[in-house]
């Protein structure tokens, strides 16, 4: 008898075992589906704030968890799977209860799924009800278990869990429900996202408010029977409204987000070195710039850290109307800077020895060897400080310092402090001064942060991880401090503050682009307005219009402007009296090879016109030169010592004849005309 309950528990000990070793063999062979989640790429300010989210390939919002709830955690455990860390992936005594009162009452009255199943469908996608999917579910959970710890299985279920449309995982659905991370969460919250996942079509409050709030009352009561939360936090718990709407997910700083994206089009997280309020509040101010100003007004903005190069904001566009086209990266595009670049060639001159901020220059009417430019306004102020003709923004003097300089000069300097350029048909010309080439604004904010930081160039940055690289000097240190200290001495804008803002605005030609930039002891801020299709905007003027805008700009950013740095030591600190002779009146290298600018010219008749005579005789005009004036017709004189630069000749007779003018000091000008 002995013998034989022996061998009987022996074989049964052995079929025991046969059918572990099976069912282990079955559970090894199963073949998981694929376990890496795809997440939303995210993109994040310096503090880790989400900035942007995209969805993934499908069009789902699943963003990675990160940190989540503790008490979320446990409510979702005790709610959802009490022996989660106990069981093999399959909970028998769950589902025993659940068959039992299935064939009890004639109804499913509870699941018997554990978590760890519930994950399985999602990765799976499969369906819930049939009970071959059940079993499906149960290998692939038990295979799970194997190949995976519970932190990792409770992680993919984080990720995956449904929250009704197109929502999935606890982060988007808190970003979505609440307008929060699910770093702290108050027990309504928690026990609202433990609830929707059971029935997310049916349950999402922005369908039914009523069936959510029911849904999330059952699970508080849960979460008090297990001791989660106290009477007190669910008689307050009660008292929160369920949200009735999504609100959309951030969509902070969208082309410079874009940008970081496809520049790295394999990260799933970009840090940016944006700042999250900031941006907001000058998006915020973007909107109002443009809101009464017609359709198809565009504005953009960059701020920049000057001393590490970071920029903590970029707003590439009001929006994204079409009329606006306001998918257009504006602080990207090519545009005429008009007058801002003349700092940097004032700075050069400064540098090159040719001037100093109270050099004396002349604002006349010049001819550069056919170029004639003219001021704004079209007066002339003749004799002028260089610190005067900066701010004034006079156009002749800035060409002048051009001319004596060398436009390739310019354009080496625009070079070493990054910014790229583009002159119309290749060479550049003295027309550079005044906007004749195309820039961007956010490298027009990297040559102003070169000149608040002292001269040296930093490339600007977006990206809060790699090296900051150093670049190259721009200006000596003084002439930086020197035009620096220029600008601060503009008045500012009607209405707003009264600073020491060091600031330049600018307007291109055919009222096409307004700028204005500008700079503290810290940072740095560049506005441009302007279409972005580059029709012309009539009366758009970069003083008009862009620089409250700078000014409301670095309201938003601080409530007081930093101290511009002291000046360098070797700076030459004094008046125009006090300077050395060259420096006095303005006088480029080449002065003495090059004809006297102040000459007498035959201003009418032109050279080699040809002209009716009146009958009181011919009219003779001359620019230039000092009076009083003697008109001679072929080396004859015809008028002596005359004050005035117009006067009226006797009729010299018909056919070709050469005039000449001789002013008070004896310089001379001819002009051959034939009169008929």
């Amino acid at each position: 008898m002995k013998g034989r309950r022996f061998l009987a528990l022996a074989a049964g000990l052995w079929l025991a075992a046969l059918g572990r070793d099976r069912a282990d063999d079955w559970i090894d062979a199963t073949v998981l589906p694929p376990l890496a989640v795809q997440t939303s790429v995210e993109v994040l300010d310096r503090k880790g704030d989400l900035l942007r989210a995209y969805t993934v390939a499908d069009g789902r919002w699943r963003l990675a968890a990160g940190d989540v709830d503790a008490t979320y955690l446990a409510l979702l455990v005790a709610y959802e799977d009490k022996r989660f860390y106990d069981h093999p992936g399959v909970d028998l005594k769950a589902a025993f209860r659940a068959v039992a009162q299935a064939v009890w009452n004639g109804r499913v009255v509870s699941g018997g799924s554990t978590l760890t199943m519930q994950v399985a469908r999602l990765l799976e996608e499969s369906g819930t009800g049939a009970w071959s999917g059940k079993l499906r579910q149960a290998r692939v959970a038990l295979a799970l278990e194997r190949r995976l710890s519970k932190p990792e299985i409770l992680k993919l279920y984080l990720h995956l869990a449904p929250f009704g449309g197109n929502l999935e995982g606890v982060r988007a659905a808190s970003l979505s429900y609440f307008g929060k991370e699910p770093r702290r969460l108050t027990p309504a919250e928690a026990a609202l996202l433990v609830a929707i996942p059971q029935a997310p079509e049916t349950r999402r409050p922005d369908r039914s408010v009523e069936r959510a709030t029911n849904a999330r009352d059952r699970v508080l009561e849960r979460g008090a029977r297990d001791g989660i939360f106290d009477p007190d936090q669910i008689v307050a718990a009660r008292t929160e409204v369920v949200p009735a709407r999504r609100r959309p997910f951030p969509a902070l700083a969208p082309h410079l987000a874009d940008r970081a994206r496809r520049d790295d089009p394999a990260a799933q997280r970009n840090a940016l070195t944006i700042d999250r309020t900031l941006q907001i509040a000058l998006e915020t101010l973007a909107a109002g710039v443009v809101a009464g100003q017609g359709d198809r007004l565009g504005v953009a903005m960059v701020v920049a850290d000057h001393a590490s190069g970071e920029i903590l904001a970029s707003v590439g566009s009001a929006g994204f109307a079409a009329s606006r086209a306001g998918f257009v990266d504006m602080t990207a595009a090519l545009r005429s800077p008009g007058s801002t670049l003349k700092p940097l060639i004032y700075g050069l001159s400064f540098d090159e020895g040719l001037a100093h901020p109270e050099t004396v220059i002349d604002d006349r009417p010049t001819d550069f060897a056919g170029y004639r430019p003219q001021n704004f306004d079209r007066q002339y102020r003749g004799a002028i400080r260089l610190r005067e003709a900066l701010q004034l923004s006079l156009n002749i003097p800035v060409v002048t310092l051009t001319d004596a300089l060398g436009p390739a000069k310019l354009m080496a300097a625009l070079d070493r402090a990054g910014v790229r350029f583009v002159v119309p048909g290749g060479q550049p010309g003295l027309a550079v001064a005044l906007g004749g080439v195309g820039v961007t604004l956010q490298d027009m904010v990297q040559l102003y942060a070169a000149i608040a930081r002292g001269g040296v160039s930093l490339p600007l940055t977006y990206r809060m991880e790699g090296q900051r690289a150093e670049g190259q000097r721009v200006l000596g240190a003084s002439a930086a401090w020197q035009v620096g200290d220029i600008l601060a001495g503009l008045a500012p804008p009607p209405g707003a503050p009264e600073n020491r803002l060091a600031y330049k605005t600018g307007t291109s030609y055919g009222h096409r682009d307004a700028w204005a930039i500008g700079f503290d002891g810290n940072h740095v801020i560049g506005v441009w307005l302007g279409r972005p299709d580059g029709t012309p905007v009539p009366g758009v003027f970069g003083a008009d219009l862009a620089a409250p805008v700078l000014f409301q700009a670095f309201a938003r950013l601080k409530p007081e402007l930093a101290p511009q740095s002291p000046a360098p030591p070797a700076t030459l600190l004094v008046s125009n009296a006090q300077l050395p002779q060259p420096l006095q009146t303005f006088r480029s290298r080449n002065a003495a090879f090059e004809p006297d600018r102040d000459a007498p010219a035959v201003a009418f008749p032109p050279d080699g016109a040809e002209v009716e005579l009146l009958p009181e005789g011919l009219m003779v005009r001359v620019t230039g030169g000092r009076g009083p004036f003697t008109w001679m017709v072929d080396g004859t004189p015809v008028a002596l010592s005359l004050r005035g630069r117009q006067a009226m000749l006797a009729d010299p007779g018909r056919g070709f004849v050469t005039l000449s003018v001789i002013d008070a000091e004896g310089r001379s000008a001819r002009a051959k005309v034939r009169l008929r």
